[in-house]
């Protein structure tokens, strides 16, 4: 395959990971005074005809969003839910750099998944890259230790259940289309968050100090224009970074660019910088090289259920 190609292929990924970083920085920004479920019922509501429009530009038609399979692919949908719904209340408490590395741990848990579910041999040094991988974690949240709390659970929450999606999407992608995934996945977001608008939105359940959970349980707010507009644009910045994604992973092979996706760590440590003052600290700093050298090596190996890494805030297909 030519150098130009691969070149390409990381150009779009990088500049994909970038777009998708905005939406963290929207979605901390907006989380000390709207729920998440309104976003989402926003963001899903804007990316679906984006959706529509992939489905119809990757596929040729829209039949494939109609196959036999779309329950599964709606219920794999949950799991992207979950993993959403962990990452970014985990978000709400935690600096963007350490919710990020928290959640790259998703490449460790896919080793594991597979090992589990399909009985495949993980040769040592994978096994103990996850092992290191796991350790990373460990500097950073450092239980016992006056640290991150309980919140610190949420994105290595939303990393599994990332990971358990990608398992589900291995047999699935051979009789379903990537767009199609993806357009089931924003549909079961929107129906989620619909439900979660229906337990909360009143904020009878509203009170809490804790930013994770006032992020959840925090009712309907009539934004003004510009918070309004912020929420809308997490839809397009979702469908745009998709596409670009979409079609990295398209034009060049996944073990030359996926690496690559860790460059959204340095949009976390930049926008958590920029905006408010966080940055890691030095045990903090070694866990989060350990996490990313163990995704990366866990990444670079050929099998492929490791050839999809994670994309924070995106909508994985």
């Amino acid at each position: 395959m030519r150098a130009s190609v691969i070149t390409q292929g990381i150009l779009a990924l990088c500049a994909g990971i970038a777009i998708f970083s905005v939406q963290d920085l929207i979605l901390k920004r907006l989380s000390g005074d709207y729920p998440l479920h309104q976003a989402m019922v926003l963001r899903s509501l804007t990316a679906l005809p984006f959706h529509l429009a992939i489905v119809w530009w990757f596929d040729g038609r829209l039949s494939t969003i109609t196959t036999p399979g779309w329950w599964k692919m709606l219920a794999r949908g949950l799991l992207n839910f979950t993993a959403y719904t962990a990452y970014y209340l985990g978000l709400a408490a935690l600096p963007i750099a350490t919710t990020v590395a928290l959640f790259f741990t998703a490449p460790l848990f896919i080793t594991l998944s597979t090992a589990l579910f399909f009985r495949e041999k993980v040769p040592f040094a994978s096994g103990l890259a996850v092992v290191l991988g796991f350790a990373g974690v460990l500097l950073i949240v450092r239980p016992g230790a006056s640290g991150l709390g309980w919140t610190a659970l949420l994105p290595i929450l939303g990393a599994l259940g990332y990971a358990l999606s990608m398992v589900v999407a291995r047999p699935m992608g051979r009789t379903e289309s990537a767009a199609a995934m993806a357009f089931w996945g924003n549909s079961c977001f929107l129906i989620c968050a619909l439900v979660l608008s229906a337990v909360f939105g009143s904020g009878t359940m509203a009170g809490t100090a804790d930013p994770s959970l006032a992020f959840l349980t925090r009712g309907w707010i009539m934004p003004p224009l510009r918070d309004l507009a912020l929420m809308v644009s997490c839809g397009v910045i979702a469908a745009v970074g998709l596409t670009l994604l979409t079609h990295a992973y398209r034009i060049a092979p996944s073990a030359a660019i996926a690496p690559f996706e860790y460059s959204f760590m340095f949009w976390g440590l930049l926008w958590g910088w920029k905006f408010w003052g966080d940055l890691p600290d030095a045990l903090a700093w070694v866990g989060i090289a350990v996490i990313i050298a163990a995704g990366i090596y866990v990444i670079r190996q050929p099998a492929p259920e490791t050839a999809a890494p994670p994309v924070p805030g995106g909508d994985p297909a």
